[in-house]
């Protein structure tokens, strides 16, 4: 008689059978994992009511850490912030001044009230605080973080260099434009004591800081021209080229008109 075998039904082989695990060992396996579950859990609870003064006060001392800020901030940071900003205005409104004055009036009617303005701006006039009192009095604030670059800005027109530097260094903006400007007044600073290395560096930071036609191409040209001093002709083309491809407008403006000059300087020192 013939034979045959059901669909799906497969002989298991020797070494197969040798794998099958008794039901009886599968209970054991199942009850020890089981036990072991119970006895971390146990060990879990125990450590707790061991530990729970200690868990009690972690918990409360994070609570009085968040409820602190949260007050820090509702109670003292934004009445000061207020106030400061607040305080803050008649200093803006010399400085404001200052840096609106056409430059080619005389000198007493320009250039010698241009100074006297940045001067109220820093030190303060009419009973009002200016710059430098916002940054020590209202440490810690918006107001006072740009009063640093303000001052920044004003000592650099008045020609202090190094105090230039120390406020616009003090100043921090993710800003793209006035991050920019931050950055590339430390290198007109730095070009002013006749540190060129460090100037470059600084117009290279201001370029880098955001991709915009307001201030890259600006600071391009100025790293260029910095790195043509320094003798860099490679890296002056390449800062006078990106302002042809990527910034062609610019070269219709008044810093933009001597490119074409600056780009042959760079191929013949290179």
């Amino acid at each position: 008689m013939a034979t045959y075998k059901k669909r799906g039904y497969k002989v298991k082989t020797k070494v197969e059978k040798e794998k099958e695990v008794p039901a009886e060992e599968l209970e054991s396996t199942t009850a020890e994992v089981f036990n072991t579950l119970d006895e971390t859990a146990s060990k879990t609870e125990e450590w707790v009511a061991g530990n729970q003064k200690y868990i009690f006060f972690g918990i409360g001392a994070i609570a009085v850490v968040l409820l602190g800020y949260l007050l820090y901030s509702k109670v003292f940071a934004a009445p000061k912030e207020a106030e400061a900003a607040n305080e803050v205005f008649q200093a803006n409104s010399y400085f404001n001044q200052a840096v609106n004055i056409n430059l080619n009036e005389n000198m007493v009617n320009g250039l010698a009230t241009r100074d006297s303005l940045f001067t109220l701006a820093l030190n303060g006039g009419e009973g009002k605080f200016g710059y430098l009192n916002i940054i020590s009095e209202y440490k810690g604030t918006s107001a006072a973080n740009l009063a640093n670059y303000n001052a920044g800005i004003a000592y650099l027109n008045l020609g202090k260099y190094q105090l230039a530097i120390k406020h616009l260094q003090d100043f921090t903006s993710d800003d793209i434009i006035i991050g920019a400007k931050a950055k590339g007044a430390i290198g007109d600073a730095f070009a002013q004591l006749n540190q060129p290395e460090e100037a470059l560096e600084f117009y290279e930071k201001a370029f880098k800081h955001s991709q915009n036609d307001a201030t890259t191409p600006i600071y391009l040209l100025k790293a260029g021209i910095t790195a043509l001093e320094l003798k860099q002709g490679s890296k002056a083309l390449e800062y006078f080229n990106r302002i042809e491809s990527e910034y062609a407008s610019f070269k219709n403006t008044d810093d933009g008109k001597m490119l074409d000059a600056y780009i042959g300087k760079a191929q013949v020192l290179k």
